[in-house]
């Protein structure tokens, strides 16, 4: 294989996505991301599929490019070739890829199960081995494992198949200052990933009723009881690894904070609000997200810090996510825990959930906060995968992983270096609106904003046609003005089009031009990309930044049409 890439053959990239799991449709999600941003003259990427049975695939990559995996599954058998077990899929990929990228997200991709075969195989692969798989990904063992390092971890009960013991639970209650009859908690399986079968109970009999339905679903049969954080903003941050080899220097990104929104009055079912599944994944008005989060900078720092130690102390490779708490009160529960990592001036920090494959959709936390520093989505994944071939010696020297990035604008303005080109021509991608479709219309947007950066003639801008009420503007949103004059469009920068709807995308456009704001957030980014070039610059594999991030430009719709043809721009309405 090294001779191979040496002399100028491509890197064969083996994407594996599907899997077991209630994410296996995310998987496929994911796994349609990395084929659209890595492939191209430099690498060819082969992909396989796991279906529910552990069965292996290889598939085409157009089925890839279904909407789910029920779309092709009853196919496979006529239209895919099969593998007769795990161990045939094994012996087929020592000949048939250079390194695997897995993309399964839960059970068999992130617990270890996939990185056995390919480590009894030796089949270099991105990501974390299978022992530090199986520990982080179980969330009662990683909260151990957490604890025994000295970081502040949530009071936890587990709950194992039937030996479910009432009064044990009920001391747990009491002794963590909780009503036995009525003290709120969060129930969740241990072993299916941070969005699937996580739920809130109230009280001992309660727990144990969600718990059982857990473990009836077929979810898990480790269940875990926690204290319900009450009052806390929940965070997430990826960790990318740029140490050399095996030498781990992990630096993570700028954290998003996620805010769970209450539409008017607040009912049960809204107080005992998580970040589930559903919010996560599809276009929902019920969250926000702020990159970097609204917390104190030294809190900031302190996550960024603590994921970091946590990275190295739990052995994990390459990328990860890392989901976690701050409280900006500590309570009686933390008290003893003062001399312990997480514990602040301002507040306790608390990570809750190791993500050992971060979701790869296109407008995933991945790709939200590396573009905010820099990394285009090709970048990001290239990155990911150069430094996955330096731990390996075979792919030691493939040095071209991420110098084969193909053409792209850095935003709504174009780089000095596009400027002195000619033969460029300009086009303004327009989405958004006011009708039912206006989600639909963001995502078809998105979709043709990405795939136009990749040639080399096109400067291709992203535009928000805002609702005909400009919510920064502070009118009543019951007055229509029927004058089209007085739409706005926004012109964005890269990063901030990776959102689930156009309303995010709009709040987060009046967030970023506020200006205490850009300016707390543009020290914070100096800061990451710092930390990333001190790594990176030993790699002659990265050749920098792909990605300014720049302000959001506001214009009336006639201004901006008037800079469309100023700019000679075409306009694909989206």
């Amino acid at each position: 294989m090294a001779k191979e890439a040496r002399g100028g053959r491509v890197l064969r990239v083996g994407l594996i996505c599907g899997g077991p799991s209630a994410e296996r449709g995310i998987s496929l999600n994911s796994a349609r991301s990395v084929l659209d941003h890595i492939q191209g003259d430099d690498l060819l990427v082969r992909c396989y599929y796991i279906d529910r049975n552990l069965n292996a695939y290889a598939i085409s990559s157009a089925q890839v490019y279904s909407n789910t995996p029920a779309d092709f599954d009853f196919k496979l058998e006529s239209l895919a070739q099969g593998f007769g077990s795990l161990s045939e899929f094994g012996e087929h990929l020592v000949g048939n890829v250079d390194i695997v990228f897995p993309a399964i997200h839960g059970r068999f991709g992130e617990d270890g199960g996939i990185q056995e075969v390919l480590e009894k195989y030796n089949v270099p692969f991105v990501g974390t081995g299978s022992r530090a798989c199986r520990q982080a990904f179980d969330k009662y063992d990683a909260s151990l494992e957490m604890s025994k390092q000295g970081f502040i971890t949530v009071p936890s009960f587990l709950l194992q198949g039937s030996e479910v013991n009432e009064s044990e639970l009920s001391n747990w209650f009491v002794t963590n200052k909780l009503d036995p009859n009525s003290g709120k908690v969060v129930v969740k399986p241990t072993r299916a990933g941070s969005s699937i079968g996580v739920t809130v109970a109230y009280g001992v009999i309660d727990s144990l009723k969600k718990a059982k339905g857990i473990m009836l679903e077929g979810i898990d049969d480790r269940v875990v009881v926690e204290l319900f954080l009450e009052g806390g903003s929940e965070f997430t941050a990826i960790v990318l690894d740029v140490g050399s080899g095996f030498d781990c220097h992990p630096v993570v990104l700028l954290p998003t904070e996620v805010e769970l929104q209450f539409q008017g009055s607040v009912d049960v079912r809204e107080k005992d609000a998580i970040f589930n599944y559903r919010r996560k994944y599809l276009p929902t008005q019920q969250v926000a997200y702020h990159t970097p989060p609204r917390f104190p900078i030294v809190v900031i720092n302190s996550i960024r810090e603590g994921a970091s130690l946590l990275f190295q102390r739990l052995g994990l490779c390459d990328f990860a996510r890392i989901d976690g708490w701050f409280l900006p009160s500590s309570t009686h529960v933390f008290s003893s825990s003062e001399t312990k990592y997480g514990s602040t001036e301002w507040g306790t920090i608390l990570f809750t959930d190791i993500n050992l494959i971060s979701g790869m959709e296109q407008t995933s936390f991945l790709f939200q906060q590396a573009s905010k520093v820099g990394f285009s989505h090709s970048n990001i994944l290239r990155t990911i995968i150069g430094h996955a071939c330096s731990r390996f010696p075979n792919l030691a020297s493939y040095n071209s992983v991420s110098s084969h990035l193909p053409g792209r604008s850095s935003g709504s303005k174009p780089t000095e270096a596009l400027n002195k080109r000619e033969g460029i021509r300009k086009v303004f991608v327009i989405f958004g609106g006011d009708t039912s479709e206006r989600q639909v219309s963001l995502m078809s947007g998105t979709n043709v904003w990405l795939n136009l950066q990749a040639f080399d003639d096109i400067e291709v801008t992203p535009c928000l046609l805002a609702p005909s009420i400009d919510c920064s503007s502070g009118m009543d949103a019951n007055i229509m003005d029927p004058d089209s004059s007085s739409r706005v469009v926004w012109s964005l920068p890269y990063s901030l089009v990776l959102r689930h709807t156009t309303e995010e995308v709009l709040a987060v456009c009046i967030e970023a031009i506020e200006p205490d704001r850009a300016a707390f957030t543009s020290h914070l980014r100096n800061q990451v990309v710092n930390d990333l070039v001190e790594g990176l610059k030993k790699h002659s594999w990265f050749t920098g930044f792909d990605i300014a991030d720049e302000l959001p430009m506001r214009h009336s719709i006639n201004e901006w049409i008037k800079l469309a043809k100023e700019n000679q721009a075409t306009v694909f309405i989206a």
